[in-house]
């Protein structure tokens, strides 16, 4: 007849974990729930593969979210060994990592009044101007210290600000030795601040000096894994590092709210991503629908609980 396994009918507990919320999901195995159980089993057996090197893309306002602290905690347990981000999170993880906060947006106040009253806001997110004082203070401060003789690269122009830090996605990654590369650093505070330093200073950023030691990661890899977080450079950049290689990723796992008939790279579907042979023949790959500040906490807790249940 063409069919499989009957969809159960999901149950629910007072007090049930997310992990056994998660299997629940897989019983019933239909829409986006299903899709995000398959991609905890994906992820999970990812993690667990000593031979994969774990790639994480993150694109979309997700520091802003809360979302940050998910990621710092992913590399603090070695779940990922290149993360690729938008300059935009790592802008905000900084204002996080030097004191200032994101806020809870009021639904009273209309954009016009936001803007006479020094508040930017981000969907239902209020941040400060103040904010931005204090980052540029920071910042320029930065900049000046590390001040290099020779061409720097992006990841280790972000090592540096990381170093620098106490907590957060860029201060994890320096004291765990896990690169931070960003494609298009220019494209955010920090390379706005950047070009204000070198108004003053002589700068010696090299964008391309990324790329040999980021293909080093992909070529090297015995077997490669990827949790993308939306689309756009991270997404992007992750996946072209496979085309100069023989072998593609192994694993895949993205999470998304984009539609895929409209052409954009956030709702590609990683099948397409096979076509180019980013994916290797016989790769396993999940595309999970939805708000990721909804999913990515639900499938990293799943996965935690299994690791360390297992």
């Amino acid at each position: 007849m063409g069919y499989g396994e009957q969809v159960a009918q999901v149950r629910l507990s007072p007090g049930m974990t997310v992990g056994a919320l998660v299997e629940e999901l897989a019983h019933a195995g239909a829409y986006n729930g299903g899709a995000l159980a398959r991609a905890a089993s994906l992820y999970e057996k990812m993690v667990r593969d000593p031979t994969a090197v774990k790639f994480f893309g993150l694109a979309g306002a997700m520091v802003p979210a809360g979302m940050g602290g998910i990621v710092a905690d992913l590399i603090a347990r070695g779940w990922v060994d290149v993360l690729v981000s938008t300059g935009a999170n790592l802008t905000h993880d900084i204002l996080e990592a030097i004191g200032c906060h994101h806020y809870h947006g009021s639904a009273t106040c209309t954009d016009e009044d936001l803007r006479e009253e020094g508040i930017n806001r981000i969907y239902d997110v209020f941040l400060p101007d103040r904010a931005f004082v204090h980052f540029e203070e920071f910042m320029q401060e930065c900049y000046a210290e590390i001040a290099p003789d020779s061409p720097l690269s992006i990841t280790g122009l972000l090592a540096a600000i990381g170093s620098r830090l106490d907590q957060g996605i860029l201060a994890t990654a320096a004291r765990k030795g896990v690169p931070v590369y960003c494609p298009a650093l220019s494209d955010s505070m920090i390379g706005l601040q950047y070009w204000l330093f070198c108004q003053t200073h002589k700068g010696f950023v090299d964008a391309f000096q990324d790329l040999s030691p980021f293909l080093d990661h992909c070529f090297s890899a015995q077997r490669a894994g990827a949790l993308m977080v939306g689309g756009g450079v991270p997404k992007n950049f992750i996946l072209q590092g496979m085309l100069m290689c023989e072998h593609g990723f192994s694993y895949a796992v993205q999470l998304t709210g984009d539609r895929p008939d409209l052409g954009g790279l956030s709702g590609a579907t990683l099948d397409e991503a096979r076509s180019w042979g980013k994916l290797e023949s016989g790769a396993e790959a999940v595309t999970v629908y939805g708000d990721a500040t909804i999913t990515l906490p639900l499938l990293v807790a799943a996965v935690m609980e299994g690791v360390k249940g297992g």
